[in-house]
């Protein structure tokens, strides 16, 4: 079976991730339980993100920009990716890992 546009987004955000050393992420499977989170949550050098990667053209749910707006207000960094260009958050982790 052929992956979906955005399962190829988050193949790339996945080898990127795996790539930084001294990077926490999981990817959380959702249930039905608990709070509703983004696709990637993590932590690097002591700063949380998420990441929601969605299809080209595709925008957060409502859902999700709850979400989003809750981490904006805790100080989190959240990256919405919709496209094959990782380059706003690989310039966030070089800018942070120095």
């Amino acid at each position: 079976m052929a992956a979906t546009p955005e399962a190829k987004i988050k193949a790339k955000v996945t080898k990127l991730l795996q790539q930084v050393t001294d990077l926490y992420y999981w990817m959380p499977v959702p249930s039905g339980y608990g709070a509703s989170t983004l696709d990637y949550v993590g932590c690097y050098r002591g700063l949380y993100f998420s990441i929601e990667t969605k299809a080209p053209g595709k925008h957060p749910t409502a859902r999700q920009s709850l979400v989003i707006g809750s981490i904006h207000r805790a100080g989190g960094k959240v990256f919405v990716i919709d496209s094959d260009d990782l380059s706003e958050l690989e310039d966030w982790l070089y800018e942070v890992g120095g």
